[in-house]
């Protein structure tokens, strides 16, 4: 492993500790390519945490479209995630299209606008989680990969906002707000007080009309998934996770506190979809 792949590994580790594991479960010659993407929606979802203001933000990733879109492929600039990235894409046949879009999208978590609706929720899911996952496919396998673009729609949406929810915590400590606005007005509350205080009478409902709407999409992937070919299955293991996550989170208060799940329990449902697949259902 070359130094640089091994600063992405580690990198991916510390941010995304999940998507590390699921990596391991890779081809060997596929894991450093895998790595790259991983690492990369780490550094532009995390924009926000380290550059607090949202005008550098929008720097950031003009820098990291710039870089993409530049015709370089063999010129390294010196940072292990950018280099990597740049080599993936150009011995894989990524399409750059989607590290465009991916990039615009990481503009609104920039900014305290509220989320208009459920539509651009899956929108924004589509752009990024679901985006990252058939990259991942197309890594992996890059002919079977295009038969299951819809279904890593569905498996994005699913993972995207499982995560959201669990990260409500931080998003409503810095008065950011990804519950749609008509989730919010249907549940008798809206984005400015979902944020404030304990989010008012409406909150719990806002939350479980988002937890149901993510499992609406995890149904909906889990369906499809029986019929995802081995090569594919990496790719796609973070949703091996998501029911867990969301089974956790009906006994908990997400509003208060980071939802978690044992190393072991991570570990155990990993290894059950990596050998086994889904079960058709």
């Amino acid at each position: 492993m070359s130094q640089n792949a091994k600063i992405v590994m580690d990198a991916v580790r510390a941010a995304d500790h999940d998507r590390y594991l699921t990596a391991l479960y890779a081809p060997a010659e596929k894991r450093d390519a895998l790595f790259s993407l991983y690492a990369f929606n780490a550094e532009i979802a995390g924009i926000r945490d380290r550059i607090h203001e949202s005008l550098p933000g929008e720097v950031r990733l003009q820098w990291w479209r710039d870089l993409i879109a530049a015709d370089n492929d063999g010129a390294g600039i010196g940072h292990p995630v950018a280099d990597t990235l740049k080599a993936t894409i150009s011995a894989h046949r990524l399409p750059k299209l989607a590290f465009d879009n991916m990039l615009e999208a990481r503009i609104f978590d920039l900014y305290d606008d509220p989320m208009p609706s459920r539509t651009d929720l899956e929108g924004y899911c589509g752009e990024t989680a679901a985006a990252l996952i058939q990259l991942a496919a197309m890594v992996l396998d890059p002919v079977e990969a295009p038969r299951f673009a819809e279904l890593a729609g569905r498996a994005g949406c699913a993972q995207a906002m499982t995560g959201l929810l669990l990260l409500l915590p931080r998003h409503r400590k810095r008065g950011q707000c990804f519950i749609p606005a008509d989730i919010l007005a249907a549940a008798g509350s809206s984005s400015e007080e979902f944020v404030a205080g304990d989010g008012g009478p409406g909150a719990e409902r806002a939350l479980a009309a988002l937890a149901a709407l993510a499992r609406e999409h995890l149904s909906a992937f889990e369906r499809g998934a029986a019929a995802l070919p081995v090569s594919l299955r990496p790719a796609f293991l973070p949703l091996a996770l998501s029911r867990a996550y969301l089974d956790k989170m009906e006994g908990s208060r997400p509003l208060e506190g980071v939802v978690r799940l044992s190393a072991l329990r991570r570990h155990w449902l990993l290894l059950r979809r990596a050998s086994k697949g889904w079960p058709a259902l």
